[in-house]
């Protein structure tokens, strides 16, 4: 009998660090998808900057000729 009872003590200490092992990747993913969302918010801003500038840049109209002596 106690060889069952210690073979069910070893699965309930295994089951509760698998428990923990789960909680704690699921707090790692839960931090990156949070990163990951800052990430892609501050690329579409860059992104949109970088847009606006290649726009404003073309509307200026074309780069003044280099003097002659180039």
């Amino acid at each position: 009998m106690s060889e069952v009872l210690g073979r069910l003590e070893t699965l309930e200490t295994t089951v509760a660090h698998q428990a923990q092992a789960i909680e704690d990747l699921n707090r790692i993913i839960t931090d990156q998808w949070t990163m990951i969302d800052r990430l892609k918010r501050a690329y579409e801003q860059l992104s949109d900057r970088v847009q606006e500038a290649e726009t404003s840049a073309r509307q200026a109209g074309p780069a003044e000729p280099p003097p002659p002596h180039y």
